[in-house]
């Protein structure tokens, strides 16, 4: 990649960082900067764009249950809402027609489809990042939202396969047995592979050959073989170790994907309007979400945020309009128009996803209309029973801090995660833990509008990887009134000052910290053993 544009995507990327939004915006910037001034992307950025996606999706599968996508509100629900809003789109389109636009002549209902389908699609690789950098991954509105886009891709690829008459090879009928018989192959060297470098090793040839070069063999998509080949090891403890090892590689290659959609054309006038009405076609999106998800007993606050972490358009729309237009269906110049619409969708959801809380939160009464009575088991808000001190986020550290504390003080304490698979997997163990949410603001306000709750609880932990989530959830505390100890955990001194401009009781480095505890644990031993000396 020419250093001039490491330079203009790292300068971009980060000027948009200093205002709040994720650098991705600045890379798309760039992109079309890069296009206007005649550079040329070559075969390299296709190269860097391809690996990224490949190993996005191979890591969305490392984290991915199969059995959410037999969920009836992720298939049933992508399907319905990709019908409606497919039509939807096709109708403003039709109507939109009627505009005096060189784009728009001889336009007709087929093409209305073709692009309110590009339209339907929701983007896997900006939903993936504002999930991983607000710590909802395994979230119920980030599970829901993950396995909807799975199924959005799977329509995409089976209209690539009818739009280029390309069928699969008739060895695709003997592929699901091939994956059968070498997942125990697979899990073996994940055993045996080790922490270093190998394990990374291990994830490229996992994701670029057993499953991008397995599928592309057989006839079908390399991307769809890099996410399967992923699902395949999900359930394996090392798995999570893996996509962390690929975090870093995935991010830097996705820049490629990003400065490639500047590539795809220079927009006119015309188109550039044309783009800009498309995003704001982006509305009805959001609102077919929310419609559609409530009536699947999903609550309000579960189909907002989903609706709006799928607020966007999709790198898969605009590789449907390219097939499309390698076909003759559409014309070339609705790709770029789609791409300029794609990239003010980006830097529309970005906002809307950091301040979702809040914005949720502002307008939850008006919402709350469109929710049924009954709720998905997993969407439910729960009763903390008797417990006085509540422990938020049962990762490593919570788990500690939750196995410490009930040790002492027995069933008052009660630990709380948004995570089911965490959930269910303690309270097999005869855990008193729960399902719900910090950042659940009608939580506290069930315990704000009960005098004999909001006297019981006298503490409150908060274990939360993501900062925002712990300063959503103090600043909630702090709107009730709440008068009993707050403690929370932070990683950077700027987040540690947050929490303590807040006026909370505790904030706990998990970094330095943790090393004094270890010191203490240690300390206690060396007495216990009667070395001479004394350790304090």
């Amino acid at each position: 990649m020419d250093p001039i544009w490491l330079t203009i995507a790292f300068t971009l990327g980060f000027l948009v960082r200093l205002i709040g939004l994720p650098p991705l915006i600045g890379y798309l910037i760039a992109g079309f900067v890069l296009n206007y001034f005649g550079a040329e992307p070559g075969e390299f950025i296709k190269i860097v764009s391809d690996l990224g996606v490949t190993l996005l999706l191979f890591t969305i599968g490392l984290k991915l249950k199969i059995k959410n996508l037999l969920r009836k509100e992720i298939w049933a629900g992508s399907i319905i809402h990709m019908i409606l809003t497919t039509l939807v789109f096709a109708l403003l389109l039709l109507f939109l027609s009627y505009a005096t636009f060189d784009i728009l002549k001889d336009f007709n209902i087929q093409l209305a489809l073709i692009i309110a389908f590009a339209l339907s699609f929701s983007s896997t690789i900006f939903a993936v990042k504002i999930l991983e950098n607000n710590g909802e991954i395994n979230s119920p509105h980030g599970v829901l939202s993950i396995g909807i886009l799975i199924m959005q891709d799977i329509f995409a690829v089976l209209f690539i396969v009818f739009a280029t008459g390309e069928v699969p090879s008739i060895w695709v009928l003997v592929l699901p047995l091939a994956l059968f018989l070498i997942r125990p192959i697979l899990i073996f060297i994940l055993k045996k592979i080790g922490h270093g470098e190998l394990l990374i090793l291990f994830g490229f040839f996992l994701a670029l050959i057993v499953g991008a070069e397995l599928f592309k063999f057989v006839g079908l998509k390399a991307d769809l073989g890099a996410l399967a080949i992923g699902m395949l090891i999900a359930n394996h403890k090392k798995s999570k170790e893996l996509a962390d090892t690929l975090l870093n590689f995935k991010d830097f290659f996705l820049i490629g994907f990003f400065l490639s959609i500047g590539f795809l054309g220079i927009p006119t006038k015309e188109i550039l309007i044309i783009g800009v009405i498309l995003a704001l076609g982006l509305n009805f999106k959001i609102i077919l979400y929310l419609l559609v998800l409530t009536r699947f007993k999903l609550r309000a606050r579960t189909s907002v945020f989903t609706s709006l972490t799928l607020a966007n358009y999709s790198e898969f729309g605009l590789i449907v309009a390219s097939y499309a237009a390698a076909a003759s269906l559409i014309s070339s110049d609705w790709i770029v128009a789609i791409a300029i619409a794609l990239s003010i969708t980006f830097v529309i959801s970005s906002p809307l996803n950091t301040h979702a809380h809040s914005i949720y939160y502002s307008i939850k009464d008006k919402l709350q209309f469109f929710e049924r009575h009954d709720r998905l088991e997993y969407d439910k808000t729960f009763d903390i029973g008797n417990a006085q001190i509540l422990i938020f986020g049962l990762g490593k550290l919570g788990s500690s801090v939750y196995e410490q504390l009930y040790y002492k003080y027995g069933q008052s304490v009660i630990g709380l995660d948004y995570n089911l698979e965490i959930v269910e997997k303690l309270q097999a163990q005869g855990k008193n833990v729960v399902q719900d949410d910090a950042t659940d603001s009608e939580f506290w306000e069930r315990i704000a509008n009960s005098p004999v709750r909001s006297k019981q609880v006298k503490a409150v932990m908060l274990c939360m990887n993501d900062h925002k989530s712990n300063m959503f959830a103090v600043e909630r505390l702090k709107a009730i009134d709440y008068e009993g100890l707050i403690a929370a955990t932070a990683v950077h001194d700027d987040e540690i000052k947050e929490l303590e401009n807040l006026n909370i009781h505790s904030v706990y480095n998990l970094y330095s910290e943790a090393g004094f505890g270890f010191a203490d644990h240690a300390c206690q031993k060396i007495n216990e053993m009667n070395i001479k000396g004394k350790c304090n």
